[in-house]
């Protein structure tokens, strides 16, 4: 299996001058890139991730600035370093202007090769580094899915042996311990659900937040999570509005879990007060609003939807699980083309607002790549390039 190669990215009106550069660079382990102009350089980038951009900036049509303007514009390519390599005057105001449109360095032709392949091999060993803990980090991404998967059937195994015990024993001391049991059990399995919620969202773009879209009633979705938190939570104050159209599509089995996390969030560190859940069917959106009358401290708002935030149910409690509730909540939003927020106050309490579109438009899920981060550049022609080789094996 071949080890996979670092692109560098080469881009010079003058042939000359890339056959130059793509001597110099060449090596095992790296692929120049080599466009003659702008346009191809941008064509290039929309297929190859390019660990740094060597640009001439003297170009017809579109010139070094206006590339690496058009380069910190897109979500892919914003992080790429640029060096600017240019035969023009030393002229300050120029140098200024590149470092202003984001490059790493400005040199000017002739260029020293020993000095121009040093800093080229710092931001290739960077780049390999950042592909090795991304391999690292995707490992232990998918040995989480596998621990999770597989925990899941002993773990099942012992509710049901718990549920059937419980019908069995009449003694009040065995029914307490298998109740904790059985409680404890459940609180294992929701776990292990938030985990493969998670590492499903890192492996795959967040593909298992929408798994399938069907029409459905926002507000039928939140009177059955209402019914079954009723359950578990007797005489809790839990009331319920509702107003105007709610139906949209989406997916109606995430779309209980988020309004479920939201919900029983609310009830576990909203004090003892009242619920309010109110929904309400505009022309372009159907808002869902959480309210109860605890406050949260400023300082916990900016990090609220962070994975593994963990708050105890009480102070000095213990605490209900992995923190990850609301950042689930907040990407099945996001996956539904949607958003979530919380405002929070001594005077108001704290109110969690779900906006969900009026139809489900999958070109804004972030089930795939969010529209934001493709990058599509206008005037781009067919690439020419005069000494990119072949994709590695």
């Amino acid at each position: 299996m071949k080890s996979e190669s670092t692109q560098v990215l080469i881009v010079d009106d003058i042939v000359e001058n890339l056959v130059a550069l793509e001597a110099l660079l060449r090596r095992d382990g790296v692929q120049p890139l080599c466009a003659r102009s702008g346009a191809e350089a941008l064509e290039l980038l929309l297929v190859h991730d390019v660990a740094i951009a060597l640009v001439d900036v003297q170009m017809p049509e579109m010139d070094g600035f206006e590339l690496a303007e058009l380069m910190r514009g897109a979500a892919r390519t914003k992080h790429v370093p640029i060096i600017f390599i240019t035969a023009g005057a030393r002229d300050a105001s120029r140098v200024f202007k590149g470092y202003e449109t984001g490059a790493v360095d400005f040199l000017f032709k002739p260029v020293d090769p020993q000095i121009l392949k040093a800093k080229i091999d710092v931001f290739l060993e960077l780049a390999d580094q950042r592909r090795q803990l991304a391999h690292a980090l995707r490992l232990h991404e998918l040995f989480v899915a596998i621990l999770g998967h597989d925990l899941r059937n002993p773990l099942s195994a012992l509710v049901a042996g718990t549920e059937l015990l419980g019908h069995q024993l009449t003694d009040d001391r065995h029914q307490r311990t298998l109740s904790r049991m059985t409680a404890s059990a459940h609180r294992m399995t929701a776990m292990i659900e938030q985990l493969l919620d998670l590492t499903r969202a890192r492996l795959g773009g967040g593909v298992g937040f929408v798994r399938a879209r069907k029409p459905v009633d926002i507000r039928e979705l939140v009177q059955r999570t209402l019914d079954e938190l009723r359950a578990s939570h007797r005489g809790r104050d839990l009331s319920f509005e509702t107003s105007g159209d709610c139906a949209t599509s989406g997916d109606p089995e995430r779309l209980l879990q988020l309004f479920s996390n939201v919900i029983a969030n609310a009830l576990t560190h909203g004090g003892d007060g009242a619920i309010a859940v109110r929904t309400t069917g505009g022309s372009r959106d159907i808002v869902v609003e959480v309210s109860n009358p605890g406050e949260i401290p400023p300082d916990r708002l900016a990090t609220l939807f962070e994975p593994f935030r963990r708050e105890p149910r009480n102070p000095g409690g213990r605490s209900s699980g992995l923190g990850l509730g609301l950042f689930i909540s907040q990407q099945i939003a996001l996956a539904h083309g949607g958003d979530i927020d919380v405002a929070s106050s001594p005077a108001s309490g704290t109110t969690v607002t779900i906006r969900l579109p009026r139809t489900g438009d999958p070109a804004t899920s972030t089930a795939g790549a969010p529209a934001k981060d493709r990058i599509g550049y206008p005037g781009t022609g067919a690439i020419n390039d005069p000494c990119a080789a072949p994709p590695a094996e």
